[in-house]
C-alpha cells in the first residue's frame, strides 16, 4: 500500500509504518476510516487485505459429557463429513460476501436436518418418547436477539428463534405459542413424528442417565459483524417442559461486535447459573481479558469447579476462534482465510 498510494496521499501512505497501520487496523478490525485508499489500485489492494482479515467461521455440535462411546468413534467419519459440509455452507456464504447472520443459520440448519446431532431431526427424547427443541440466535452489531423452546413441529429451530428476532417485538418464544408465530411467518411445519427415529427410541430404552448436546455455530462477517446461534433438542428423558441454557441469551448464547461471539453446550443448568456466553464477553470487555482466558477461567474455574461439564466455541472482534471445554471431547470445526477446514472430536 505504501508504494502505490505514497505520492497521492503523503500525509496518510507516507512511510512504511504509517501504511502497516492502516493494513494491520483493515485485517483485525472493518477499518477505522481515518486512513483510506484512494488510487484504484490502492483500492484494489486494500479490498484484498479486508477479504483475507474477516472471513472467520466456527461452530461446535454437540458434546458428550460422560465419555466418547465405541460408537462415536466407529462413526467418526460420518460426524467429521457433516461437520465439514455445514463448514463449508457457512463459509461459501461469507466468502461471498453474505452476512455472518445468514452464515449461522444456514450452517445450522445442515446441522438440524442430521440424525447424528442433537438438534432438529436428531434431537434426543423426553420421558414422554416425543422431541422438545429450543435455540437462539443473536447478532453483534446491535444486541439483537431471538430464541424459542419446547418447539414439537417447526423443522428448523434456529429459523424460528431468527423470525422471533426479526419478525416480532420479543426475544423469547414458547411452546405452542413459538409453534402459532412459525406458522404465521411461513416457516416449515412437520410432525413430532419426524424427529422420533428408530435410533432415538432404542437410545431412550436403554439409557436412563440424563445426556445433553448441542449444536451451534458462530461467524464474523467481513463487515465485522458477529453473530452466534445454537440449537438442541434438550436433555434426554427430561421431564416438565424442561429447558436449558440454549435459548436463554446470556447463557448458551452471545454476541457484541466489542467483545465476541459465543455457543455454549453441556449441562444447561449450570451454563444459565454461570451465564456463560456473557460472562465470557464481560471479562473481555470489563477485565481486559484474551477470548481464550476468559473462556478458560468459565468453563473450568467456574462451571467445572460446579461439577458440570460443557464447552464453548467464539470468535473475537479480531477472528480469533476459540474453542474450549472440559469435558472428553467435543465435536468441533472451524475455517478462516488462513486455515483449511479444521474438523476435531476429541482432545488434542
Amino acid at each position: 500500500m505504501y508504494l502505490v498510494e505514497k505520492d497521492v496521499q503523503p500525509e496518510k501512505f507516507g512511510s512504511i509504518p504509517h501504511s502497516m497501520w492502516w493494513a494491520i487496523a483493515t485485517v483485525t478490525s472493518v477499518g477505522y476510516g481515518d486512513v483510506t485508499p484512494i488510487t484504484a489500485l490502492g483500492k484494489f489492494f486494500g479490498s484484498i487485505i479486508m477479504i483475507l482479515g474477516i472471513l472467520t467461521v466456527a461452530l461446535p455440535s454437540g458434546i458428550l459429557a460422560a465419555a466418547f462411546t465405541d460408537f462415536t468413534r466407529r462413526n467418526q467419519k460420518k460426524y467429521e463429513d457433516k461437520l465439514r459440509e455445514a463448514l463449508e455452507v457457512g463459509y461459501s456464504i461469507l466468502e461471498n460476501g453474505g452476512k455472518s447472520i445468514d452464515a449461522v443459520e444456514e450452517t445450522i440448519k445442515i446441522l438440524e436436518d442430521s440424525e447424528l446431532f442433537n438438534a432438529g431431526r436428531g434431537s434426543v427424547l423426553t420421558n414422554e418418547e416425543t422431541v422438545e427443541m429450543d435455540a437462539s440466535i443473536m447478532t453483534g452489531q446491535d444486541l439483537n436477539a431471538g430464541a424459542v423452546a419446547t418447539l414439537k413441529i417447526i423443522k428448523n429451530p434456529i429459523s424460528a428463534a431468527r423470525a422471533v428476532m426479526e419478525k416480532s417485538k420479543h426475544v423469547f418464544l414458547s411452546g405452542e405459542g413459538a409453534e402459532n408465530f412459525a406458522k404465521d411467518v411461513g416457516l416449515e411445519i412437520i410432525s413430532n413424528d419426524y424427529f422420533i427415529t428408530e435410533s432415538q427410541l432404542n437410545q431412550i430404552k436403554r439409557i436412563k442417565d440424563n445426556k445433553y448436546g448441542t449444536v451451534g455455530c458462530v461467524a464474523i462477517d467481513k463487515s465485522g459483524n458477529i453473530t452466534a446461534g445454537t440449537s438442541t433438542g434438550g436433555m434426554m428423558n427430561k421431564k416438565w417442559n424442561r429447558i436449558g441454557d440454549v435459548p436463554v441469551i446470556g447463557a448458551g448464547t452471545y454476541a457484541n461486535n466489542k467483545t465476541c461471539g459465543i455457543s455454549a453446550t453441556g449441562w444447561g443448568e449450570y451454563f444459565i447459573r454461570n451465564v456463560v456466553a456473557y460472562d465470557i464477553s464481560a471479562m473481555m470487555e470489563y477485565q481486559n481479558k484474551t477470548l481464550s482466558d476468559a473462556a478458560r477461567i468459565s468453563i473450568h474455574d467456574k462451571v467445572g469447579n460446579m461439577g458440570a461439564t460443557g464447552g464453548v466455541i467464539g470468535i473475537d472482534k479480531n477472528g480469533k476462534v476459540m474453542m474450549e471445554f472440559n469435558s472428553p471431547g467435543m465435536y468441533r470445526g472451524y475455517k478462516t482465510n488462513k486455515s483449511d477446514f479444521i474438523v476435531k472430536m476429541f482432545k488434542d
